[in-house]
């Protein structure tokens, strides 16, 4: 098997479940109901791996047994950012780990003749600026629409910002990093290529139309 390229300010999340995980989901044969809910699992685990450092400090609490300086999280409390349609499959996962993020909501659709992403609705916390964001979408095709949301945030004041995604293309890659080197990308696979209609092959076709079954 091929060893995986390596791309700065990339981490691919080789964890054995992850990785069987996006097998499954990658068979077309795959119902919707089973591509949802595995699409919320991975969710979950890629969130366990992008909120791993964490800043902490620590509270006095009490124990049954005695009272100690326990660990706890620092400042203010996370926001997820799912980008609409496909984005909130990873919502109810991230916040059954983090259930007191706030959730800001990012309209956005691919042009089909252009491939250039489009914006139609954008709702965030008022306080992004002081919060870390973790933008998730479950593919990183072109990244028309990943560097689009990330534009969107930044010019609301959004500074600490991280991007979640399940695959993503050599040429999405590229196109992010380029245009946000300080924002560092999470997924679960780098694959081969683009098609010439912008899917990642060999992919999993449309993430959104498999999830809610419009396909």
């Amino acid at each position: 098997m091929n060893q995986p390229r390596r791309y700065a300010n990339v981490t691919v999340v080789d964890h054995p479940l992850v990785q069987h995980k996006l097998t499954l989901m990658r068979d077309k044969e795959r119902s919707t109901k089973s591509f949802r809910q595995l699409l919320n699992e991975i969710g979950m685990l890629l969130c366990y791996e992008v909120t791993r450092d964490l800043e902490m400090t620590t509270c006095e609490i009490e124990t049954p047994i005695c009272p100690m300086q326990a660990p706890i999280l620092a400042g203010k409390k996370l926001t997820f950012a799912p980008i609409l349609r496909a984005g909130v499959g990873f919502l109810d996962g991230m916040l059954e780990l983090v259930p007191s993020a706030r959730v800001a909501h990012i309209g956005l659709y691919r042009d089909p003749g252009t491939l250039q992403a489009v914006e139609y609705y954008f709702k965030a916390p008022s306080d992004v600026a002081e919060r870390q964001i973790i933008v998730m979408d479950p593919m990183l095709a072109t990244a028309n629409s990943a560097v689009a949301a990330i534009d969107l945030l930044k010019q609301r004041g959004a500074r600490d910002l991280r991007f979640v995604c399940l695959l993503a293309a050599p040429e999405g890659v590229a196109h992010f990093t380029a245009s946000h080197p300080d924002v560092p990308i999470w997924t679960a696979a780098i694959d081969e290529k683009l098609n010439e209609h912008g899917y990642i092959v060999p992919g999993l076709g449309d993430a959104g139309d498999r999830m809610f079954g419009t396909r």
